[in-house]
Order: C-alpha cells, then sequence, then structure tokens
C-alpha cells in the first residue's frame, strides 16, 4: 500500500468544544505522536479523510502536509460516533521510510470445502509486522475442497515476502467440520428439554 497526500492543519484550541468546533467547521480532530516527538494536534478534512478509508482501510499510510512540512504517518485508531457513525477522532502514529510497523490486517477466506461442511472462523484479522509503505490490504486463505477435520493456524496464513507473523503462530484461524444432519440438532434439542423441565420445578 502506498501512501496517500493529505492536506492537514495544526489545532491550537483542545478539549470537548473545541473538537465539536471542528467538527462543525467540516474537520477531524486528529493528534500525530510517536518517535518520542510532542504530540501534534491536526485537523483532517473530514470527507477527504473518510474517503482515504473507505478506499485504503485503516491501515493507511499518510503522507501529510501542515506548517510548511510533510510527515509520513499511519493511520492508527479511527474513531466513529456509535450511533451517528460519523469519525470523531483519529490518532496517528509517525512513521519513517523504510521502518516496520505492527499493523492488524484483514483475513478474506476464498473457495468453499467439501459438501456437508461447516466452516467456522475465528479470527478475522492476524498481526503482523511489516514495512509501512508496504503494508497488505488483506491476507488470502483457500478453503476450497477442504475435508472435514482441516485446520487452519495464523501460521498457515500466507505472508507477503518481508512481513512477520506477531499473532500466536497457533492462534486458530479457521476450522472445517461435518456440519450438523436436522437429527443431530432434533437430539441436541430434546437433550435439553429435561434440563428446561427441571428448572421450571
Amino acid at each position: 500500500m502506498s501512501e496517500v497526500r493529505l492536506a492537514a492543519e495544526a489545532r491550537t484550541e483542545f478539549g470537548k468544544g473545541a473538537a465539536r468546533r471542528t467538527r462543525r467547521a467540516g474537520k477531524i480532530p486528529a493528534v500525530l505522536y510517536g518517535h518520542g516527538s510532542d504530540p501534534k494536534h491536526l485537523a483532517l478534512p473530514a470527507l477527504e479523510f473518510a474517503r482515504l478509508v473507505r478506499e485504503h482501510g485503516n491501515n493507511a499510510v499518510l503522507t501529510l502536509e501542515f506548517d510548511s512540512t510533510t510527515e509520513l504517518a499511519l493511520t492508527k485508531t479511527v474513531t466513529t460516533h456509535p450511533i451517528k457513525n460519523y469519525i470523531e477522532h483519529v490518532d496517528l502514529l509517525l512513521v519513517q521510510r523504510g521502518e516496520k510497523v505492527a499493523v492488524e490486517v484483514p483475513i478474506v477466506v476464498t473457495g468453499e470445502a467439501v459438501p456437508g461442511t461447516l466452516v467456522t472462523q475465528d479470527l478475522t484479522t492476524v498481526e503482523v509486522s511489516v514495512e509501512a509503505l508496504h503494508i497488505p490490504e488483506q491476507f488470502e486463505v483457500s478453503i476450497e475442497g477442504a475435508e472435514p477435520g482441516t485446520q487452519i493456524t495464523a501460521a498457515d496464513v500466507p505472508l507477503p515476502a518481508g512481513a512477520e507473523l506477531v499473532t500466536d503462530g497457533e492462534a486458530l484461524v479457521l476450522a472445517v467440520n461435518v456440519a450438523p444432519t436436522a437429527t443431530d440438532i432434533e437430539e441436541e434439542e430434546e437433550a435439553a428439554e429435561p434440563a428446561a423441565e427441571s428448572t421450571d420445578e
């Protein structure tokens, strides 16, 4: 993933009231930190930043332009309003070219297991250490023709050259099991009925 450019502004007002005024002006309050430097308080253009997140994901690396300078930053945390779903705040991590960063990358499952199976996915992302300007958008895991009993762990996820797995390699990503039949479900329900009746007494 290559970096994308974004014009930002330095913020001089802080606190909830200032943050609300920033958002009313069509901007998002943000903080840029890292490499032992003092945190820099910024305002990002809301519509443009939201578009970049949609197109490049939360691991977007930005070339921020502000105060007649440029800084390379990784989008670390995006906080959205729980009800209205607009972006409330962004944390940005200062990075340098060639530097490795630890990021969560989504897992996309492709293919189909053999008929009569049920696939359960325990992990939807894995954490990797990778060069900041080469963060993968996703990892693909194929289950094409997988038989019951197949298990895929984090160590089985194919990584690009230069990427190192941070997640425990033994962590289960997904498992392929025999799909329960209608008879299995009926037997489970019947087994649960006496327990429910005894609870009512």
